[in-house]
């Protein structure tokens, strides 16, 4: 057998730790530091990080690509968890994986009936306890995932991300000494990212 022509090399697979890359990747506007912590944590380069999400990127974009949940599966394998969920008047179900770099979270993909993926982001694990959030100094990047901060800080209102894997609550907090301000709540994957005060609430 000859050699491969050049060029031609089997990729390696992509990772679990591939996918972890991809994640941080998406923060790294927004908390380069902390990013680059993490980076280091993991023992990767900054091009390691971006050649991960470069091929993410072409997975998602190929026409010949997976379902996004049979990439998921392919990428991270079998979920931790799997458990039936009602949104309103929807039925679906939530899969949920470990994700190393943040051993409180799991990653969650919620899907249809049909298999059709309706979320994917960054949830509190079962069973952990979440970040005890009371006023505006708590509110601090990656503290807490999307869902926790609107229940903290009820009501919030949903805001359109700028990107498919952003999201943005509005909602009043309280700071240290009791004065309430407006701020909005931006969030990458489903975890916070940063905090601005928009207004002193009346």
């Amino acid at each position: 057998m000859g050699p491969m022509p050049s060029g031609k090399r089997p990729a390696s697979p992509f990772t679990p730790l591939d996918f972890q890359l991809v994640l941080l990747r998406r923060m790294a506007d927004h908390n380069p530091g902390l990013v680059e912590d993490a980076r280091h944590e993991l023992g990767v380069s900054i091009a390691d990080m971006r050649e991960a999400n470069r091929r993410w990127q072409a997975m998602v974009r190929s026409p010949r690509s997976r379902a996004p949940l049979s990439r998921y599966r392919s990428v991270l394998g079998e979920p931790d968890s799997r458990a039936p969920r009602r949104i309103g008047d929807l039925d679906c179900e939530a899969w949920l994986w470990p994700v190393p770099l943040w051993p409180s979270l799991r990653f969650e993909v919620l899907t249809a009936p049909n298999g059709a993926v309706w979320n994917e982001w960054l949830v509190r694990a079962p069973g952990s306890a979440g970040p005890g959030l009371r006023t505006f100094d708590d509110l601090v990047p990656w503290s807490c995932t999307v869902d926790e901060a609107a229940r903290a800080f009820a009501p919030a209102r949903p805001l359109e991300g700028t990107a498919p894997t952003r999201w943005g609550l509005a909602f009043t907090a309280p700071d240290a000494e009791g004065v309430r301000w407006e701020v909005v709540a931006e969030f990458t994957w489903g975890l916070l990212q940063r905090v601005s005060v928009t207004g002193r609430q009346g």
